[in-house]
C-alpha cells in the first residue's frame, strides 16, 4: 500500500500533457511572390520547429507564439518560404512550484523556392552581403569568425 501511495504521489506532481491544436493545409509568416507559386518546390520530408518557455515556480519566463513557432519552422529550412500539411500542437510539462516547461510544436511539410536555396548555399560561413536597391545581392564578402563579431557588435 505505502508503494503504491508513493507511485500516485508521484504520478501527481510529474504532470505532462500534449494537446492538438490544429491541422493546416498551407501557412507562412512570409511574403511569398505569387508570380513564383508556380516555381516552388514541395520538399519530400517533413521538418518539426517550436516556440518553448520555461515554467520557473509558477512564472513563464515568456510567453509562447503560434507565429514564432512557424518562422522558427520555416527558417530551419534554406529556401523555405511556407509549410505544407501540416499540424500544431502544444506539449507541457511541469514539476509543481520548481520548474516545467511549455511548448508549440510545429510538424509540417516545407515549400521550397529553389532561386532562395540555390543562393542560400553559395554563401560563406561569415561574410558581408552587399544589396543593391532591389534587394538582389550584388556582392558577397567573406570575412572571419572576429571580423563577424566585430561587426555584430556594431549593431
Amino acid at each position: 500500500m505505502k508503494n503504491l501511495t508513493l507511485l500516485l504521489l508521484t504520478l501527481l506532481v510529474l504532470t505532462s500533457c500534449s494537446r492538438d491544436l490544429f491541422n493546416f493545409t498551407i501557412v507562412s509568416t512570409k511574403n511569398i511572390n505569387l508570380e513564383k507559386l508556380s516555381s516552388l518546390e514541395k520538399s519530400t520530408e517533413k521538418t518539426k520547429g517550436e516556440d518553448k518557455t520555461s515554467i520557473i515556480i509558477i512564472i513563464p519566463t515568456k510567453r509562447i507564439k503560434i507565429d514564432k513557432a512557424i518562422s522558427n519552422t520555416i527558417d530551419k529550412i534554406p529556401g523555405c518560404v511556407a509549410l505544407l500539411d501540416g499540424k500544431v500542437y502544444t506539449k507541457f510539462w511541469y514539476i509543481p512550484y520548481i520548474y516545467g516547461q511549455q511548448r508549440i510544436v510545429i510538424e509540417a511539410t516545407p515549400l521550397l523556392d529553389p532561386s532562395i536555396a540555390k543562393s542560400l548555399q553559395s554563401l560563406p560561413k561569415y561574410g558581408k552581403i552587399y544589396l543593391d536597391k532591389k534587394g538582389e545581392i550584388k556582392s558577397v564578402k567573406s570575412i572571419s569568425q572576429l571580423e563577424f563579431s566585430v561587426e555584430k557588435n556594431k549593431f
